[in-house]
């Protein structure tokens, strides 16, 4: 059962009844109750992107379980004051499961779970764990490594591009990792960066797009854009782009190079058995190619076979555990050591990562 939310509409029921009927009468959920689930995100879910990818990743959880669970999603709800009081009330109407979309709720929903260990709290992109709150995040990066790949391959400008959301850890190493893939190919490839400090500003993003092909930049990297804004604004200029979380191809048909699609049912089921069986513990969710839950799709059928069997060659090395794209020599940007020779960086240090690997030739915000 799937119930979608605005917060137009949330926040009408809040400012008219207060927290405690939001969403209807309070209900003193039974034992044979439904267990209710929350998906609260950032922007509008449409038919691609970030919140879509999440939404989709419920599915198999309704087709699993049908009436015993009760699937609310809460969309368009900005981080802060909203976004708190949003993900209490839902969880003071009786839903058990929430899962805070976005990496600006950490320390709400974090509060939430310590005040109320019945509850389970799966959140996105952050850092924190509790007994009854798991962080979850995409090794997003091994696949940009191999978009990289392709990337410095069709270049004939040697300039590549990010447009990107917030300069957070998570969309960092997308950057970094897309940089090295690059690299491997041609070790001259540089990488100009647009954050545009939103999660969904269709206008703002086309805009930073447009200025990155100004500046001879042929392959685009759509980092954290929940609309297709940069794709489609990259496909009228003929330049290739690429994007993160679901397939945004019917949008570029002649130039998408391809999609770092996220498919979070694994994870989603797995967490919801367990809250069912009493047996959830939190912990750090990094998941990737080898779990199934980060996969490459749509490559651009203008990739030279020879690279595309390299490119297959290193992503089944990725999904084995027998390369990562974070191993050293890595110098950064300054010049300075970032992994040294034969080093590999460990999960806990690239969720970390702070600074940009040379190559990179936007300096990160201060």
């Amino acid at each position: 059962m799937l119930n979608k939310m605005t917060r137009r509409t949330v926040l009408k029921g809040l400012a008219a009844t207060g927290l405690a009927t939001a969403f209807g009468d309070k209900m003193a959920f039974a034992t044979d109750e439904p267990l209710g689930i929350t998906l609260v995100v950032p922007s509008p879910i449409g038919d691609v992107g970030w919140g879509h990818a999440l939404k989709a990743g419920l599915d198999p959880v309704i087709a699993a379980y049908g009436d015993k669970v009760k699937v609310t999603v809460i969309e368009n709800i900005a981080e802060g004051p909203d976004a708190d009081r949003i993900m209490n009330k839902t969880v003071a109407d009786g839903n058990k499961f929430l899962i805070a979309g976005s990496f600006g709720y950490q320390n709400g929903a974090l509060q939430l779970a310590r005040r109320d260990p019945s509850v389970t709290v799966l959140h996105a992109s952050g850092f924190q764990v509790a007994p009854n709150f798991s962080p979850f995040a995409a090794k997003y990066f091994q696949g940009t490594y191999l978009l990289g790949m392709a990337a410095a391959k069709l270049s004939k400008t040697g300039k590549l591009g990010s447009v990107s959301a917030f300069a957070i850890p998570e969309l960092i190493t997308s950057i970094n990792a897309f940089t090295l893939g690059a690299q491997s190919v041609n070790p001259d490839v540089e990488v100009s960066v647009v954050w545009v400090n939103s999660w969904f500003d269709p206008a703002k993003e086309q805009e930073a797009a447009k200025a990155l092909i100004a500046q001879n930049c042929d392959v685009i990297f759509s980092n954290a854009q929940d609309t297709p804004s940069v794709i489609s604004a990259c496909e009228e200029a003929g330049v290739y782009a690429f994007n993160l979380n679901s397939s945004m191809k019917k949008y570029a048909e002649k130039k998408y190079l391809g999609c770092i699609a996220t498919d979070w049912s694994p994870f989603f089921k797995a967490s919801v058995d367990a809250h069912l069986a009493g047996t959830f513990k939190g912990a750090n969710a990094f998941l990737g190619v080898g779990d199934k839950v980060v996969q490459v799709t749509d490559w651009n059928a203008d990739i030279p076979t020879d690279t595309m069997a390299k490119i297959k060659e290193t992503e089944a090395r990725i999904a084995d555990g027998s390369f990562s794209p974070f191993t050293g020599p890595i110098a950064k940007a300054d010049g300075s050591e970032g992994v040294a020779a034969g080093a590999t960086m460990d999960d806990a240090a690239i969720v970390a990562m702070d600074w940009h690997v040379k190559g990179v030739t936007t300096p990160l915000p201060k």
